[in-house]
């Protein structure tokens, strides 16, 4: 699997792009604020339907334009398919694959597999559990349309149960609505949280073998799945917080209160780590990411490099670009850096100036 090419009109700042990538190794250089990270985002997009970033839709349209357009064509199993996607101000955007309209977002997902790396992602441990919820469902919802599909319903039915809370302090005559939002939240949450810990597992087993790899056989290193409830007693713990939960207004429950727990060496480093142990249990994971997005696929995801190599120290910089010389790459820096130039047999080189970007010729 791999990206062939992208085309952006009024996409931020871009009036009009055409590049085509290499199906190895290629790199995006120029100074901060050109609009690098840009065409990251706009790849991100076409493969998950939203932005790395967060935001809506109306942000990434040209100021000015009432719409903007991506177009990105992905060669998978050896066939060039063509991912559409029209994003406007007063609307919802439009999918379309291989010239086909597509009702669902859902049906997206899986056609491109993605991988984002960037200088936050070395902080992901020690930022607040939704960042490592988001990366659990980021990854889990581009292999798993089942998944996807699940987390959508139970975001929803979360939110009006949330609602039905708040408005149960002023009609007690609701209070039975409840048991409806309930029933509906165990299904949807039971598989999400089962999901989760399958993962987990599965990370687990590879984690270990990069992250000893990377510190000389220092550190070890093991995730657990910090669950507000099993799958098994979820209709039974959601009863039993029901009095805490009209006190409150919120579901105190269920899986969108679950975390991740990083040990390195029996220390639980989101609160006593080191940035270097930090940071090294970062790389670890992205780098396990490929792993088991290429066990499950059996293809190997793209993997997006945003500025961070200059994030990282030589160790850890070399030991990432080690691991990453059977995927397409797609890395943004601020320059040809020695250590880019000399250890990374670079494909394909473009500079991006100002929304400009140009092949740089050997």
């Amino acid at each position: 699997m791999f990206i062939n090419s992208l085309d952006l009109k009024n996409f931020r700042n871009y009036d009009n792009l055409h590049i085509e990538f290499d199906s190895h190794i290629n790199i995006l250089y120029g100074d901060n604020a050109q609009g690098k990270t840009n065409i990251l985002e706009a790849l991100f997009m076409s493969a998950t339907t939203k932005s790395h970033r967060g935001g809506k839709d109306k942000e990434m349209i040209r100021f000015s334009e009432d719409d903007c357009h991506i177009k990105t064509i992905v060669s998978k199993d050896d066939i060039l398919r063509k991912i559409d996607m029209h994003l406007k101000r007063r609307s919802k955007k439009g999918i379309a694959i291989d010239g086909i309209n597509i009702r669902r977002s859902s049906e997206l997902f899986g056609l491109l597999n993605i991988i984002f790396f960037s200088p936050e992602d070395l902080s992901i441990i020690k930022q607040g559990p939704d960042k490592r919820r988001r990366f659990l469902d980021i990854e889990l919802c581009q292999l798993d349309k089942i998944y996807l599909t699940y987390l959508a319903k139970y975001n929803k039915i979360l939110f009006q149960r949330n609602n039905l809370l708040k408005q149960i302090n002023y009609d007690r005559s609701k209070l039975d609505m409840l048991d409806v939002w309930d029933e509906q939240l165990v299904t949807y949450g039971s598989y999400i949280i089962d999901k989760r810990a399958d993962f987990i597992l599965n990370l687990n087993e590879i984690i270990r073998e990069k992250h000893d790899k990377l510190t000389g056989s220092l550190e070890k290193i093991s995730i657990d799945y910090e669950k507000s409830t099993e799958s098994s007693s979820f209709a039974e713990r959601l009863k039993a917080a029901r009095e805490d939960d009209l006190r409150r207004y919120i579901t105190t429950v269920g899986p969108h209160r679950d975390d991740m727990i990083f040990m390195t060496n029996d220390i639980d480093i989101r609160k006593f780590g080191s940035q270097g142990q930090v940071r090294s249990a970062a790389l670890s994971l992205k780098l396990s990411e490929i792993e088991i997005v290429r066990s499950r696929i059996k293809e190997s995801p793209v993997l997006l490099l945003d500025d961070v190599l200059s994030e990282l120290d030589s160790n850890r910089q070399n030991y990432l670009l080690n691991n990453i010389d059977d995927v397409q790459v797609i890395i943004t820096c601020t320059g040809l850096d020695e250590f880019v130039n000399k250890r990374l047999p670079i494909d394909r080189v473009y500079k991006v100036v100002e929304g400009t970007v140009t092949l740089k010729e050997e």
